[in-house]
């Protein structure tokens, strides 16, 4: 692989950015998700006892056990975090020489101590995805002490680089092999994007559009799913720049599809910033062989690349011949469409999967291998001087020491897909594991594991009325699809994670998911910070008295309907029934979302605020109340146009 400095920056640099849309996105929505009077609050999660902090923190690491010293309550302290982590991303964007390893190790720490308290509201596989990929950009980013001088690339980059492309390999490989261990029939079937496009939680308006494609490129379509997550992960590693370019490609081409029919937050762009580790920067303009002479050149470039063609056009028509065999795909002529359909069997699959796992692992052992030697030889090779040479390799084996590790507890995710594998990994392994769980360094991934909505979307919406009988009005959220007419939204990189939850609670039933209650009970109590979560209160004057939850079964509808509705729904049953705030009291007495207040006794002297506290106060009251999508836009646009000059 050629030179990695501008491709090593470029990943850092993406980093930032997603860092700052994580964090900016969340802030937006701490006061109705975790505030004192939010739907889950996070003092909850931090009970006051009289254990001290540094035992507390042991048991579970977070910032915000400390931040009571600076006069911050947990709100306040999520808000301080949100705050400071958005300030390090955008230092980070704008400025090259501060993106260093203390910069992403404090902006991991922070990701890491909200997601602590963020409840089921953070609990998805994005953030776990984020401060995984977080931390080996801690490894990756340089120790970089002397900023008035500008990083410079080691040696063992390209080892980090390959953790990298390592994750990468086992998001996409774990996200197509799981569609069909899970033996859904859509999947199986080739039919999942019949209803991925109007059952995924918050579709784009061009989502809309892709639904009225023809069966026959739906089946195809998923056929290219399988090939780009299951088949091109596997040139991540090949020695040959055309095959990782052309696996670089089919990766960036499936996320640009997501993005456009799909708002999945900053997932997609995390998953690209992943693939940027198989470019080099000859790609991004940099001649690595400018150093060569003509000869030397023109004679390496020919004979590389023939080998390389050959070698290329071989796996490509390996590609396609297994393609067609695999799915039967035949043109139709009369049809003028292409036909495609599974050719094998599940227990066909499982025993390939249960083949194809122990070679997995050992590819991944003998590929990083070959990247430490390499380094290390260029190490003792590019370096002048004993002691450049003794540094680079003391350098280069604590990184290989740090790589090694990661990849084998990252074995017991990866050989999550597999039962055989799982078990036949050695003990130690699952114990090295095990011992490093708290702090999420690795993960188990699979992306749309099961289609959902099949049939019709289930949508929960949500009405309040002053009376049980008469006058049910709808709350209108944000993002959700609720009115029919309404446009889907273009909202990533920002993330509504009240809209999202509400798509899983409609997969569901309000027992099982205890934060809904919660939701109808602040409804009923009017509370301001939950509803600037939703769009459109119809209670403005005063808070219904009762409030009730309808299931519906949304579809789109038709290229060519008289209708101009981008929906068409169905009444499927009811979710919740109807509900007063007395009837909630005893629940939430239990769960403790109410909040005691202390009136404070006569003559009692009541604490100044602190000054972190009348900053952070000030800043909520400043652009608290700007939407996610526009605080994002306002941040990021002149950090952007700022790092061109610094």
């Amino acid at each position: 692989m050629g030179k990695i400095a501008l491709t090593k920056d470029a990943l850092l640099w993406c980093m930032s950015s997603i860092y700052l849309f994580a964090f900016v996105s969340l802030y937006s929505q701490i006061p109705g998700l975790y505030g004192d009077n939010g739907i889950l609050p996070a003092r909850l999660v931090l009970p006051v006892d009289s254990k001290p902090e540094l035992k507390k923190f042991q048991h579970q690491p977070t910032l915000l056990w400390l931040l009571p010293a600076i006069g911050l309550d947990v709100p306040n302290g999520m808000d301080f975090i949100c705050i400071l982590g958005a300030a390090i991303s955008l230092i980070c964007m704008i400025s090259r020489r501060m993106r260093d390893a203390f910069m992403f190790a404090a902006l991991w720490f922070l990701y890491f101590s909200v997601y602590q308290v963020g409840q089921t509201f953070l609990w998805f596989q994005w953030d776990i995805l984020l401060l995984e990929t977080g931390f080996l950009t801690i490894l990756l980013a340089p120790m970089h002490l002397f900023k008035w001088r500008d990083p410079v690339c080691r040696h063992h980059d390209s080892i980090m680089m390959w953790l990298m492309k390592w994750l990468l390999f086992r998001l996409m490989f774990a996200s197509g092999v799981v569609k069909l261990t899970s033996m859904c029939p859509t999947w199986w079937g080739l039919t999942a994007l019949d209803w991925h496009y109007e059952s995924q939680c918050i579709p784009t308006p061009l989502a809309w559009y892709a639904h009225q494609l023809p069966e026959w490129f739906q089946r195809l379509s998923v056929v290219m799913t399988y090939v780009i997550e299951m088949a091109l992960p596997f040139l991540f590693f090949s020695p040959i720049r055309n095959l990782r370019l052309f696996a670089f490609f089919g990766q960036v081409l499936l996320q640009v599809l997501i993005i456009l029919t799909g708002n999945y937050n900053f997932f997609n762009l995390l998953t690209i910033a992943l693939c940027i580790s198989l470019l080099d920067d000859q790609f991004l303009g940099r001649n690595n062989n400018k150093n060569l002479s003509a000869n030397q050149s023109s004679l390496m470039s020919r004979l590389m690349s023939r080998l390389s063609t050959t070698i290329s056009l071989v796996t490509y028509a390996g590609m396609v011949y297994a393609m067609v065999k695999y799915f039967k795909i035949t043109i139709n002529t009369k049809r003028y469409s292409v036909e495609s359909e599974v050719a094998f069997t599940s227990d066909e699959f499982f025993e390939a999967i249960q083949v194809a796992m122990p070679y997995t692992i050992g590819f991944g052992i003998a590929s990083l291998a070959l990247e430490v030697l390499s380094a290390l030889w260029r190490c003792l090779s590019e370096d002048s001087g004993f002691f450049n040479k003794l540094w680079s390799l003391f350098q280069c084996l604590i990184m290989t020491f740090a790589a090694v590790g990661m990849f084998t507890i990252s074995l017991v995710p990866h050989c999550v897909v597999d039962r055989t594998a799982y078990h036949n990994l050695w003990p130690e392994i699952h114990k090295m594991k095990e011992s490093t769980d708290f702090l999420h360094l690795t993960h188990s991934y699979g992306l749309f594991r099961r289609m959902t909505g099949v049939g019709g979307r289930p949508e929960v919406i949500i009405e309040g009325s002053y009376y049980p009988e008469s006058g049910w009005k709808p709350y209108e959220f944000m993002y959700k699809p609720g009115n029919l007419s309404a446009m889907p939204p273009f909202v990533a990189p920002h993330q509504p994670r009240l809209d999202w939850q509400m798509w899983f609670a409609a997969l569901g039933s309000y027992e099982h998911n205890k934060w809904f209650v919660n939701l109808i009970y602040r409804l009923l109590d009017g509370q301001q910070e939950v509803l600037d979560l939703i769009a459109h209160n119809p209670f403005e004057n005063k808070p219904p008295k009762y409030v009730r939850a309808k299931l519906y079964h949304y579809s789109y509808t038709k290229f060519g309907d008289t209708s101009a509705d981008w929906w068409k729904r169905r009444n499927a049953r009811e979710y919740l029934p109807t509900v007063d705030k007395d009837s909630l009291m005893d629940y939430v007495r239990k769960s403790g979302i109410i909040k005691k207040v202390k009136k404070p006794k006569k003559g009692e002297v009541t604490e100044e605020p602190t000054l972190a506290k009348e900053i952070t106060v000030q800043i909520r009251e400043l652009i608290g109340h700007l939407p996610g999508p526009t605080l994002i836009c306002s941040l990021f646009i002149p950090a952007v146009i700022m790092s061109y000059f610094f």
